[in-house]
């Protein structure tokens, strides 16, 4: 299987707005999107299964949201943390540097943001889907 931050167009450099991560970062986010996404459907099937009360269902929203904030950050080698922290990292884990160029933190906090926002509409409208099913 291909390693598609390893092919077209991706550098390992920093650009700001587009790629603060390097594989060692873009991997940790791949896991913890895929963790979250299991989480809620997880909580989905449990509280489907355990009749629990229709609106006990919008706490699958949380895992739900934020496994999609890892699979976002991970596809657009992005991390909104660092984004709005106005850092970068692509060397090994833990070992972030800071962004000096204030045009280029401006540019990281609006992808920042922007990964926040989507992360939570999937997570909202995934859920309202769930919450929809007549079970």
């Amino acid at each position: 299987m291909p390693i598609w931050y390893l092919e077209e167009g991706a550098t390992g450099q920093y650009r700001p707005g587009a790629c603060n991560i390097g594989p060692a970062e873009i991997a940790r986010r791949r896991n913890a999107g895929i963790a979250g996404v299991a989480v809620a459907a997880a909580l989905a099937g449990a509280l489907v299964v355990g009749g629990a009360p229709d609106w006990t269902r919008w706490l699958v929203a949380v895992p739900l949201a934020g496994g999609a904030a890892g699979l976002l950050q991970a596809r657009l080698r992005f991390c909104a943390a660092y984004g709005f922290g106005g850092l970068r990292n692509f060397g090994p884990l833990g070992r972030a540097s800071r962004v000096d160029d204030t045009a280029a933190r401006r540019a990281d906090r609006r992808r920042a943001l922007q990964i926040g926002l989507a992360s939570a509409a999937i997570g909202l409208v995934g859920t309202g889907f769930l919450v929809s099913l007549p079970v």
